[in-house]
């Protein structure tokens, strides 16, 4: 992404500072890989992008937790108002690890809580310290948490670069290379269920209820927000026997790809 690397610079601290926004309203579009340097050029002059020791691309790593019949996945697919996502998400180039919940909010936004957690060697089912912190942010939102323990049913990986509009202090991030795996022995060997993205690329837009700057860009050339839940997404593509009325579209985009 030749546009990305002209434009200037932002530490993770000063991006936390101005556009922290862990409650939000994330707007996701699909892209051709080709597109997106026509994007980010357009709106170079309000843009910084985030920088860590000279590196602007870093790699992501999640495992999403549910109950053994996809309690979470199918509250998402049912449209239910009292629904959450649970996943541990690392951050691989800073080793930073995170185990975050995220629930919506009465505005159709989403609230993301997380709390910092050491390295894993292991990856069994939650419990613990990780469990009570998930059991008290669901019960703060009113989600019940479910009666069957929460155990890692997907991983995802992807590449991200993280943007700063400047004059609206919102994000905007652009996911390349996502793939998707169940858990299992054979995982890193290729042998899992597995799906990608091929040459597809997020370009999710992160404020508050009103459109961006990015978002009436991306309309203007044609581009509509998605229906497009990494974790919801990703199990249907793998899983064809799941439920997909409410990502049928985005599947059949990715597909086609």
């Amino acid at each position: 992404m030749r546009a990305v690397r002209e434009l200037p610079p932002i530490s993770l601290a000063e991006l936390t500072e101005r556009a922290a926004l862990m409650t939000r309203v994330d707007r996701k579009y699909l892209l051709p890989r080709s597109e997106v340097d026509a994007v980010v050029a357009r709106l170079a002059d309000r843009l910084h992008v985030l920088e860590i020791d000279g590196q602007r691309t870093f790699r992501y790593r999640s495992t999403y937790y549910d109950t053994p019949d996809l309690a979470a996945f199918h509250a998402a697919a049912g449209r239910r108002r009292r629904r959450a996502k649970i996943r541990r998400r690392e951050y691989v180039d800073t080793g930073a690890t995170y185990l975050e919940v995220k629930t919506p909010t009465t505005r159709g936004g989403s609230a993301k809580q997380r709390i910092a957690e050491a390295p894993r060697t292991g990856d069994g089912p939650l419990e613990g310290a990780a469990l009570d912190f998930v059991a008290g942010v669901l019960d703060t939102a009113g989600c019940p948490l479910p009666p069957a323990e929460l155990q890692p049913v997907l991983r995802t990986r992807y590449d991200r670069v993280t943007l700063l509009v400047d004059d609206e202090a919102s994000r905007m991030t652009i996911d390349t290379d996502v793939t998707w795996s169940r858990p299992g022995p054979a995982e890193d060997m290729g042998g899992a269920p597995f799906a990608d993205l091929a040459d597809l690329v997020v370009l999710e837009t992160k404020a508050g209820t009103r459109p961006g700057a990015a978002d009436r860009l991306l309309w203007a050339r044609g581009h509509r927000p998605v229906r497009l839940s990494k974790y919801a997404t990703g199990l249907a593509l793998i899983d064809p026997d799941l439920p997909d009325n409410r990502w049928h579209r985005t599947l059949r985009a990715v597909r086609a790809a």
